[in-house]
């Protein structure tokens, strides 16, 4: 059940990211979504994988992996300024 629920909030968050590239009038706005969560997921990758030189890494969480996915670049520039204060 839980992983139905996963699906569902998933395709919802999908869904809004297209609505609202579709409000900002983009040109391909589905492109522009799967765009936006491929560069935030690939910025979290290059922040862990760089971690063993600069020493700065992000958990692997649902929540870290949402929040780069949505947020984008800018979604894990905002996860590594809170790890820089929470600590």
């Amino acid at each position: 059940m839980s992983r139905i629920v996963a699906i569902v909030c998933a395709a919802a968050v999908f869904i809004m990211l297209v609505i609202i590239q579709v409000i900002v009038k983009a040109r391909h706005p589905v492109r522009r979504a799967i765009g936006g969560i491929l560069t935030g997921l690939c910025a979290l990758a290059a922040v862990n994988l760089t971690g063993c030189f600069t020493g700065v890494t992000l958990p692997l969480s649902p929540l870290t992996v949402g929040i780069s996915g949505v947020g984008g670049i800018s979604g894990v520039t905002m996860l590594l300024l809170l790890n820089l204060i929470v600590r």
